[in-house]
Parts: structure tokens; C-alpha cells; sequence
């Protein structure tokens, strides 16, 4: 798979597929749909921030629908279980993928073979949310800001350690940004369970970690870990004491480690039902409800149109595949 998947040529050819007018009525293939069960399914396992929102939107979209929404949690595999298994489902759209943002914009620029193609198989509809993730360091830790922790390990290079949980999550990617644009080296520890990689920075063992609210912030609440900073454009609602990467020294050039999600259908769902789907998504995350399951967890709406979201995909694809080739990064 070559980077072609996304380009500019398909990008427009996906922004013409200009949304329904509000309020215009949809074709009658459209609006009888969806004629049987839904399956939602997710490469996240049972109890975590995505399965939750995607419980919750299954509940409201069986409302609307009149017909069960259900959602399939397939994890592991870095996700390709959920892929093939809806890569075999039905192709009306009948079957939903949950997606996360390495899967479009990540790995096909990691992995010498993926076991899907982006420009074939799928169809990124409608966008859920966006997890601006936190700097988290021991308690006792020394470093009050980031500014610190830069120049600790300008000091000493490959001597300050950190933690993530697989080679090419945001985490990764996010830390290598960092070296790049401040001039750094550090050590990447990998571990096979985000419970244990906390921990670990609770006591001490690993200097720092990158972290969002639904999996560091059990701990920081625990008063285990510290946030030192929060890795997006602003201050996060929930987290209002705890400054940007920019304002706590850190690089200020619009950097960001952040992960989001998106429901994706097969490819070449017909447009009306793709605006049908979308449409209902975005009003099913509009309750009181969903804006406080968000705000558990630290995700942020992506109230994206198309041609915004599919703009929104190819940047975050730009920025990560230049990432990987200066990292050097290659996956089997």
C-alpha cells in the first residue's frame, strides 16, 4: 500500500459527495434503512472510553432506528481482528466499523503489508471524538514543566525513559514529534498492558508517559501520578489547572498527540444512506448525555462536515507519515 490512498484526487472525489440539505428528504432506499439488525463492531475491548461511547450511541441509534444495534467488540491485533471480521460482514452497510485514527492515518505508512487497503475497503463517515492526551510524570517527579523535562534530557541524551504500549500508537508517534522538534533522545519502554505502564510512572520507574484522561487519569485522580501537561491546542474543561505542552515550555508550534475515532462503513455505501448515518450519529452525541461521558473521559467532539473531515484525515496523515520516516519506523 502506497500513500496514494489519500490523494488529493480522492479527497475531492469524497468531498463531492456533498451532505443531504438540511431538511431535503432522502431517497426511499435511504430512509427504509437499515431493513434488519446493525452490528457495531470495535477493535476495543469491554469496559474502556470507545466501548463505552459506542454503547452508548448503539442504545440511541436502536432508538431511532427501530431496528438493534449491537455492538461486536473483536480486540487485539492492532485492530485487523475487527477489520477482517468486518472486511466479511455485509457490505449495505448493515455492518459498522468503529475505527481508530492509526488505522487511516498511520499504519499504512508503518507496515510493509496491512491486511486492508483504505482506498477499498472502507468508508470514514462519521467522526466521534478527539483525545488531546496528557504528559504524566511520577508525584515526586522533578520536572514541574515541560520545559524542564526537555532540558534534563537535552542533557543527557537516551538517559530519561519513557513508556507506551506498541510501536506506532499516538504515544509513540507523539514522543518521537517531541524529539524531533526539541533536539531530544529518549528511551522507549514498551509494555504490554496500559495498567502496568501507569503504575509504572506512579512509581517511578518509567520518568514519564503520554496518557489520556480514561486510562492515566484514574491514577492522577488517585493523586499516583501527576499531569504536567496537556498535549493539544488548549486546556482541557475538566483538567483546567493543568497547562498546554506550549504554556508549561514545551514546543509551541501547534504541537498535538491526540487520538481519535470514527464509524466507518464499507466502501461505496451509497452516499444517501452515508448521509443517513451521519446525520443520526451527530444527533445521538448531541445529549446532555454523551457531553458527559465526554467529559469522563477527556474526548472532545469532532463536529466535522465531509470535505472538513476528509481535509482533517489528510493531515493527520501528512503529519504522521513524516513522523515514520524520520523515525524510521517499519512494521511486518
Amino acid at each position: 500500500m502506497t500513500a496514494s490512498f489519500i490523494s488529493r484526487r480522492a479527497l475531492l472525489a469524497t468531498a463531492a459527495l456533498a451532505a443531504t440539505v438540511a431538511g431535503a428528504s432522502l431517497p426511499a432506499h435511504a430512509q427504509e434503512w437499515p431493513t434488519k439488525n446493525v452490528r457495531l463492531i470495535t477493535p476495543y475491548p469491554v469496559g474502556g472510553g470507545p466501548d463505552g461511547i459506542a454503547r452508548l450511541l448503539a442504545d440511541k441509534l436502536s432508538k431511532k432506528w427501530g431496528k438493534p444495534v449491537v455492538v461486536d467488540n473483536r480486540p487485539g491485533g492492532n485492530g485487523f481482528i475487527a477489520i477482517d471480521a468486518f472486511k466479511r460482514g455485509a457490505s449495505d452497510g448493515h455492518d459498522l466499523l468503529q475505527l481508530d485514527s492509526v488505522h487511516l492515518t498511520a499504519y499504512p505508512y508503518m507496515f510493509k503489508k496491512l491486511p486492508y487497503d483504505v482506498s477499498k475497503d472502507f468508508e470514514p463517515i462519521a467522526p466521534l471524538f478527539q483525545s488531546f492526551l496528557f504528559f504524566v510524570v511520577p508525584t515526586n517527579s522533578k520536572y514541574q514543566k515541560m520545559s524542564e523535562l526537555i532540558a534534563d534530557a537535552k542533557a543527557r541524551p537516551g538517559k530519561i525513559n519513557y513508556g507506551s504500549w506498541s510501536i506506532g500508537n499516538p504515544v509513540h508517534l507523539g514522543v518521537e514529534e517531541l524529539q524531533e522538534l526539541a533536539g531530544i533522545k529518549v528511551e522507549h519502554v514498551l509494555y504490554k498492558e496500559t495498567t502496568q505502564l501507569y503504575t509504572s510512572v506512579g512509581t517511578g520507574e518509567l520518568d514519564f508517559s503520554v496518557g489520556s484522561a480514561g486510562t492515566a487519569g484514574p491514577m492522577y485522580r488517585a493523586g499516583k501520578l501527576r499531569f504536567l501537561a496537556v498535549a493539544g491546542p488548549k486546556r482541557m474543561e475538566a483538567y483546567p489547572d493543568v497547562p498546554t505542552v506550549a504554556e508549561s515550555g514545551g514546543p509551541a508550534n501547534n504541537y498535538e498527540v491526540s487520538g481519535w475515532n470514527t464509524i466507518a462503513g464499507p466502501k461505496g455505501l451509497p452516499p444517501a444512506i452515508q448521509d443517513k448515518i451521519r446525520k443520526d450519529i451527530a444527533e445521538a452525541l448531541s445529549g446532555p448525555d454523551v457531553k458527559e461521558k465526554f467529559l469522563t473521559f477527556g474526548y472532545v467532539p469532532l463536529n466535522l462536515d465531509r470535505p472538513q473531515f476528509a481535509k482533517f484525515i489528510q493531515n493527520e496523515a501528512n503529519r504522521y507519515s513524516a513522523v515514520i520516516k524520520r523515525a524510521k519506523i517499519e512494521l511486518e
